[in-house]
């Protein structure tokens, strides 16, 4: 991958693996933004958006990176994370809305480098001429310690959401991609968080983009 050109870095990660983290430092240490699940909601939220909207804003030659960077400035200032709708993939995705938002992220990749987490990234920008593909797994016991630490739960109900959100997150894959997201032939670097911080990930990120 070729920092000096336009490049969009994709994190897909396992639930617990500290990816959605990753990718937010991983940002700042490239000096690009960042963009998730939340970022795209608020988008189709503010316009309703349809692809056959996105196609009329398009038309007008309109720009995502205004509203964006409002949302991100909004996030940051009030110290929190855009609502979310729960840790996986929205239960009432359609064929529709998956469009709309492989629309909305390729859109801001033209606009500028970017990283992203989740939302199969990996498929969305396999044909992207300067992207790099990273997955974030990690052990079970690793998974269920610090869920169960960021949202204050037992040991329990840590691998029960766990285990609900890889079945929906995969389901989601195979249903838009025609993959599964633990095929590594879909990414270029594949790490373990076991015995790593956040910031070590983003180090050995680093170092291989080089």
């Amino acid at each position: 991958m070729n920092t000096k050109e336009k490049f969009v870095v994709t994190i897909n990660r396992e639930l617990g693996s500290g990816g959605r983290t990753v990718g937010r430092l991983l940002s700042e240490k490239l000096g690009v933004p960042f963009y998730d699940k939340a970022v795209i909601n608020a988008l189709k939220e503010k316009y309703h958006l349809s692809t056959e909207e996105i196609e009329k804003l398009k038309g007008r030659k309109h720009s995502w990176l205004a509203d964006v960077e409002y949302f991100l400035k909004l996030s940051s200032s009030l110290d929190m994370e855009l609502p979310q709708s729960g840790e996986g993939p929205d239960l009432l995705t359609t064929d529709e809305m998956f469009k709309t938002e492989t629309l909305i992220l390729q859109d801001l990749a033209v606009e500028q480098s970017c990283v992203v987490a989740g939302r199969s990234g990996f498929h969305v920008f396999r044909l992207h001429p300067n992207h790099l593909s990273v997955f974030i797994q990690a052990s079970m016991k690793h998974r269920v310690e610090r869920l169960a630490r960021k949202k204050n739960i037992t040991p329990e109900e840590a691998r029960k959401i766990i285990d609900k959100v890889d079945e929906m997150r995969e389901n989601y894959v195979k249903k838009y991609t025609g993959t599964s997201r633990y095929d590594t032939r879909n990414y270029q670097l594949v790490i373990t968080a076991d015995d790593k911080t956040e910031e070590q990930i983003v180090d050995i990120i680093m170092q291989y983009i080089g």
